[in-house]
């Protein structure tokens, strides 16, 4: 699913190093899942959660409840649902809604004047596409301060960017940053994506990335990032 911020393209790069020398038993948690671009390639106990209760509704609805999304929506249908939300059930929402300019919620009808992409087609082929892939996978929905975590899990973040476009909700970024210095020191293995870290997390890897975002990042260049993950302290190895 095209989502903002979706770690799509690096899943290949950052799943070989938070998944390694994990347990059979070990759960592998995404308190910020969003278009499940990543825990879509994990096997095993997974928990996706996300605070965002018309994308989690839709989810829910497309793995748990077999429902088959619209493979078209007219932009007048578009801009209908936008402003009617009370009209439509959350788990259309979040499929209409997100289906925007760079995935972002109701961001706009996205439409090519030329004709040649089909881009609700494509919507409906990718997100249809991943959800055998996400069959068992513990759904919650909450602020990821209240995620009851099982002993010695795997946690995997990818919040908002402190520098990129402001999400719908406020993020504290200082309070995300300490919550995650306590996962760590409860036992937990703590893998975050951003660009930057407080001075005690250790970047374990790091990749150029370019994009096209009109709202990417408002001190990076709109053109080229780096994409890091990092860890608390600076005992891990690859």
């Amino acid at each position: 699913m095209k989502y903002m911020g979706s770690k799509a393209r690096f899943a290949k790069d950052l799943l070989p190093i938070i998944l390694k020398g994990r347990e059979s038993n070990q759960a592998y948690i995404e308190p910020f899942a969003g278009g499940m671009n990543m825990i879509d390639k994990v096997k095993g106990i997974r928990i996706a959660n996300d605070q965002h209760e018309e994308l989690m509704a839709m989810w829910q609805a497309l793995i748990y409840e077999n429902w088959d999304p619209p493979q078209s929506v007219t932009e007048n249908e578009y801009r209908h649902i936008k402003y009617n939300q009370d009209q439509y059930p959350k788990h259309l929402l979040g499929y209409v809604g997100f289906n925007s300019f760079g995935g972002k919620w109701f961001a706009g009808y996205r439409r090519d004047k030329q004709g040649k992409r089909d881009y609700w087609g494509e919507h409906y082929r990718n997100i249809t596409k991943q959800v055998p892939h996400l069959q068992g996978v513990q759904l919650l929905c909450q602020s990821y301060l209240d995620l009851d975590i099982p002993k010695y899990s795997i946690i995997y973040c990818d919040p908002p960017y402190a520098t990129t476009t402001k999400y719908s909700l406020k993020f504290d970024h200082t309070q995300f940053w300490n919550w995650c210095r306590q996962q760590s020191r409860a036992g937990h293995q703590v893998f975050i994506s951003e660009y930057k870290a407080p001075e005690d997390f250790n970047c374990i890897w790091e990749k150029g990335a370019k994009t096209t975002f009109s709202w990417h990042a408002e001190e990076i260049s709109t053109k080229e990032s780096v994409e890091r993950l990092f860890v608390l302290g600076s005992d891990f190895s690859l």
